[in-house]
């Protein structure tokens, strides 16, 4: 198996760039060589087969997604405060939008998760890691809520920026900042 980090990065980034443009069923090693641009077959070399490739993309995305650690402190700056938890889950929003494949990539992903237990158990280790470290950052922080709080937004937002990706026209009457902020204030109690 190839050992280029580069590479496989680079592999794994026109992976997600394929499920989120065709989804999982056009996530082959063919189509991800030619969204990468690199000679038939480079994919094959990497990764043992579409398991693996599903896995690591996983992985790959959390990647991503995950802020610098600078731009979070500056992030978490501010007196913790309903106020801020609000400010920090729309800084959320613009970083999914600005990371869209990533973010219709795990769509794909959570979908084909039902029809392969071993995405689904990768997946499950994924997100539940995720979600500690959301829970831990929050309470460390000293923002308001507890860890049912931090769930509930993440169940909230989740669905939320399921529907601003997808069906975006769902809630035409209201702008996705305004949402996040009744979302927020319904869940996170004052400080």
């Amino acid at each position: 198996m190839a050992r280029n980090p580069e590479r496989r990065a680079a592999l794994l980034d026109a992976a997600i760039e394929v499920l989120a443009d065709e989804g999982a069923r056009g996530l082959t090693f063919r189509a991800v060589d030619a969204r990468a641009g690199v000679p038939t077959g480079t994919s094959s070399n990497y990764f043992t087969d579409r398991d693996q490739l599903l896995s690591q993309v996983a992985d790959r995305i959390y990647v991503r997604l995950t802020p610098e650690d600078d731009s979070l402190a500056v992030a978490l700056s501010p007196e913790p405060s309903r106020a801020l938890v609000v400010e920090l889950m729309k800084w959320l929003a613009r970083r999914m939008a600005a990371e869209r494949s990533c973010y219709l990539g795990l769509f794909e992903l959570r979908l084909e998760a039902t029809r392969r237990p071993e995405l689904r158990t990768q997946l499950t280790k994924v997100f539940r890691a995720v979600l500690d470290q959301n829970i831990q950052g929050h309470l460390a922080a000293g923002l308001p809520g507890d860890a049912e709080t931090v769930r509930l937004l993440y169940m909230a937002l989740t669905g939320l920026f399921l529907d601003h990706f997808t069906v975006p026209g769902l809630h035409a009457d209201r702008d996705l900042d305004a949402l996040i902020e009744t979302a927020v204030t319904r869940i996170v109690p004052e400080a």
